[in-house]
């Protein structure tokens, strides 16, 4: 079967983990977790590191350990309520290399479609994206849990071979690869689950195109 979509993770895939703003997102969440759970500093970082540790991502763990206590709206908005722009600029060759791609682009992440869009126009290639898959369309299940998977292919209404998915960490393309998808990872070793790697995304095009060929 041909490929149809070209799939991309957003933060740390579509630029470097050097530009700190995850960090910096980090930060909300250990101050969302002090503010309202009446945390010192101390324990709101155990707080988050364990629940990421034990489930994936912090949201994930207060849903589990606080069901039903948890302002998941305030949540989102407060965590992801950085200037983006002051890490990120315009990158004219990342923009070339997403343009070159012929197939569907879409965004897989579980952030919030509001921070991937303003993510996506500090980088200037907000016009490129056919669709942002968040955590809401994904029902709050983030990746790499299976579901988060089966629900992406359902709204894209393709099968997982149809699709190349592009991510900075291994854990979450390890599912894909049991979707049937390509896997590609950013900036790390081949392993189970990954079937290429990539220094760069700026790297990625030219493996598509390598790949289309072969197809």
């Amino acid at each position: 079967m041909p490929f149809t979509h070209a799939v991309f993770d957003l933060d740390e895939t579509l630029y470097p983990t050097s530009t700190g703003l995850m960090q910096r997102v980090a930060r909300r969440i250990t101050d969302w977790l002090q503010r309202r759970l009446g945390l010192d500093p101390e324990e709101a970082s155990y707080l988050r590191r364990t629940y990421i540790q034990r489930y994936g991502t912090t949201l994930a763990g207060l849903l589990a350990e606080h069901p039903g206590r948890v302002d998941v709206e305030d949540y989102l908005a407060y965590v992801h309520d950085v200037p983006v722009e002051t890490y990120l600029q315009p990158d004219p060759a990342l923009r070339t290399m997403l343009a070159g791609i012929p197939l569907g682009r879409v965004i897989f992440t579980n952030a919030t479609t509001e921070h991937a869009v303003r993510v996506l126009r500090a980088l200037g290639v907000d016009d490129l994206f056919e669709r942002i898959v968040d955590i809401r369309a994904l029902n709050f299940v983030h990746k790499p849990r299976p579901e988060a998977y089966e629900r992406l292919l359902a709204l894209l209404n393709t099968p997982g071979r149809a699709c190349i998915l592009v991510d900075d960490r291994a854990v979450n393309l390890q599912p894909a690869k049991r979707w049937g998808m390509t896997t590609v990872l950013i900036n790390g070793p081949l392993q189970d689950g990954v079937d290429f790697t990539v220094a760069s995304v700026l790297d990625v095009g030219p493996l598509v195109h390598r790949l289309l060929r072969r197809s």
